[in-house]
């Protein structure tokens, strides 16, 4: 019986600087750009699960319900005693979709947020306590490694949320070649994909009326100023998203409202007026062309569910030997 959540943080030593690194090159780069991975503080965190429930916000809702729907046929292809693992966990609530069903030996939650990661699993661990818990605080866009505790039988590994989105497809197909060197042949990737649709369903969904958002989109400056040296004032930016068709991404970016300088760490940037810095990319897919870079990753695609309106779709890969 799981009394308590194995807690292993993966973290380097310079977690606490990567932050600081990568604003000080982003900020110089041309464009100016940040990753989105910074986005995950507490409070970017706790704003990211009231995204998730706001009606212009699609894709938690109807990820839901389409692995609710092929729960029965998920079990089919896993089959008994897996060792689920979880990306990008946060809250932990869609995988609870997939516990009763699949029963499996043991849970790893892997999260970049710490305090997130370890509320969601210490709720896990005491809601389901024939379930070994385990959370790994670590960046998964890195190559992953698993604690070395957590002992693979029959692994699955489970993607929601469209977070492989977040990357260009040729990064997302080298995070796919990562996931595949840790499973073993026949070990499972179960993945939400976001799917190719009409532009204002999609903007709307990046744009919602209660504006979370934007706030989620600004916290990442309040985030800068409270952890580094800054002056960078976050109202004088303001968010926008926009679908960019050539590219099959929404794209997120911070305005400046007006020409500025700010520093960060002793270092000065200036911002013209109308000049960003680009914080998000979420590419959209088909299902053919998800079906093609996971091929190409080395997996064979044995399960694929879409709702009614074609809005979002999951997939079931297995590792090829």
């Amino acid at each position: 019986m799981a009394l308590a959540v194995h807690f292993h943080d993966q973290t380097q030593p310079t977690h606490d600087s990567s932050l600081r690194d990568e604003a000080l090159e982003g900020f110089a780069a041309s464009p100016k750009h940040i990753s989105p991975k910074f986005f995950y503080d507490r409070r970017g965190s706790e704003l990211f699960e009231q995204i998730c429930l706001l009606p212009e916000y699609y894709v938690t809702r109807t990820e839901e319900k389409i692995l609710a729907n092929a729960a029965n046929e998920i079990l089919e292809i896993a089959g008994p005693q897996t060792d689920l693992i979880e990306l990008g966990s946060g809250a932990s609530r869609k995988v609870r979709l997939l516990l009763e069903g699949l029963r499996p030996v043991s849970y790893l939650g892997i999260d970049i947020s710490e305090d997130f990661l370890l509320t969601s699993t210490q709720r896990l661990a005491a809601d389901y306590p024939w379930l070994d818990v385990h959370a790994a605080c670590a960046d998964f866009s890195d190559e992953l490694k698993l604690p070395d505790d957590f002992t693979l039988h029959h692994p699955l590994v489970f993607f929601p949320g469209s977070s492989i989105g977040n990357f260009t497809p040729l990064e997302a197909r080298k995070l796919l070649g990562h996931l595949r060197e840790i499973l073993p042949p026949g070990g499972g990737l179960l993945i939400g994909v976001d799917l190719v649709k009409d532009r204002s369903v999609l903007e709307a969904a990046y744009n919602d009326s209660a504006h979370v958002t934007a706030a989620f989109n600004l916290n990442l400056l309040q985030r800068i100023r409270q952890e580094l040296d800054s002056d960078i004032d976050p109202s004088r930016f303001t968010h926008r998203a926009f679908f960019n068709e050539q590219d099959s991404r929404i794209e997120m970016h911070l305005v400046s409202r007006e020409a500025q300088d700010l520093t960060i760490e002793g270092q000065r940037f200036h911002f013209d007026a109308g000049e960003s810095l680009h914080t998000e990319n979420s590419y959209k897919y088909t299902l053919e062309s998800f079906a093609d870079l996971a091929n190409s990753a080395g997996f064979d695609c044995s399960g694929q569910w879409t709702d009614a309106q074609n809005l979002f779709s999951v997939h079931y890969l297995q590792r090829r030997p």
